[in-house]
């Protein structure tokens, strides 16, 4: 064995840089953007899949109760919406036949009025459509406050005085002072009347005799409680605005009245109630003042600028009070105040209507006697200002 043997020198094997051990970059950014996008879709598939399963479930349980309601003998069923209420359908049966010939259940629907003159009261529906009609015959309900009332007296409280306070010194004492209240006692009167109905238009069921009830009852009780409301003395009645004390406002200098005491009044009210305030007149007086100029020669009466809309003078609305006097010598044909904040009404019983079918048979009549119990009147003076004739 030779001491110095030839050594094999093999070849090594090539090294692998950085940049061959890496994947192309944007083959990867495009993987994982395809393997993001396949992952949604596959989610928003197995999410539309739920979702419509359960939308399914929903609408056969709907299906399901709306059948089970529509089963006849279960009570569920719903009203149609152009049927009337119960209350409604035993009020025009009271009236067509009268209370010996109606169904049990309508009768027990039936509101018995509570005072001794007997009688029904009348429903909702037919008491809305009155209180509707009496507007156009009580134009001071639709200006006024009005308020149901659950006796006959109601009692106001009403500020008599008010504090007082006063300048001083650092050191100088204060002065007492102290508002004062009292009372103010509105009654409520009975206002009745009757109307006459052949037995033809109570037979013919075409007949809407609930509307021309409501209308007949309130056109006489419009009229009757409108000039109670304006003129009413207070006897048996309510006491009208006119005759209420404590009014304030300008006596005009002439027979005639002017576009500036119209004026004046306006500015005479003050500005809390003016912003709310209307005109009240007769139709004579309207007429009058509508030929009304300023200094500059334009009119002071404005048209409606729009079908519906009042009628107004300096910006305010204008409401025609038939019960309103004429400018007469001592009389006041104009007021200009706050109805809302100033004038209450309380309505006790809307109304009560008694069946009379034999004092008027003769006549082959029935006569319906209707009673309403209302009250009302000035609450607050201060927000009228009126405009009375010279003597």
């Amino acid at each position: 064995m030779t001491l110095h043997q030839p050594i094999e020198i093999r070849s090594a094997q090539p090294i692998e840089t950085r940049e061959q051990q890496q994947d192309d970059p944007l083959a990867a950014v495009v993987a994982g953007v395809e393997e993001l996008r396949s992952a949604a879709e596959q989610h928003r598939t197995q999410l539309d899949e739920r979702l419509g399963n359960e939308v399914r479930t929903i609408g056969d349980r709907i299906a399901a109760l709306e059948t089970r309601l529509n089963r006849p003998g279960t009570g569920q069923q719903e009203q149609r919406q152009d049927e009337p209420a119960v209350e409604q359908r035993a009020f025009n049966s009271f009236v067509r036949t009268g209370v010996e010939r109606m169904e049990a259940d309508e009768v027990r629907a039936l509101t018995v009025s509570t005072d001794t003159a007997g009688g029904y009261l009348a429903p909702e529906q037919f008491v809305r459509e009155l209180d509707r009609n009496l507007v156009l015959f009580s134009p001071i309900r639709a200006a006024a406050r009005v308020s149901p009332a659950s006796s006959g007296e109601i009692i106001l409280p009403k500020r008599t005085g008010t504090m007082t306070a006063s300048w001083g010194g650092e050191t100088d004492p204060a002065t007492g002072t102290q508002p004062v209240y009292g009372q103010q006692k509105i009654n409520v009167y009975e206002l009745k009347c009757y109307v006459d109905v052949s037995n033809t238009l109570l037979e013919d069921s075409a007949f809407n005799l609930d509307a021309e009830l409501a209308f007949d009852f309130a056109e006489e009780f419009g009229r009757a409680e409108g000039a109670a409301f304006v003129n009413g003395d207070g006897t048996g009645k309510p006491n009208g605005l006119l005759n209420t004390s404590g009014l304030t406002g300008i006596t005009a200098a002439a027979a005639a009245f002017t576009a500036d005491e119209l004026i004046d009044l306006y500015h005479a009210l003050p500005g809390a109630y003016a912003a709310r305030a209307v005109w009240a007149m007769n139709r004579t007086t309207i007429g009058a003042v509508r030929k009304l100029k300023n200094s500059g020669g334009d009119y002071l009466w404005r048209e409606p600028i729009s079908e519906g809309n009042p009628a107004t003078i300096l910006g305010r609305p204008v409401v025609e009070f038939p019960d309103m006097p004429d400018a007469d010598a001592e009389e006041i044909p104009l007021v200009f105040g706050d109805f809302g904040s100033g004038f209450r009404i309380f309505d006790r019983v809307n109304l009560s209507v008694l069946r009379d079918p034999y004092s008027q048979q003769v006549n082959g009549l029935v006569r319906f006697h209707a009673r309403r119990r209302v009250g009302g009147g000035v609450t607050k003076a201060e927000a009228f200002r009126t405009l009375t004739m010279p003597a």
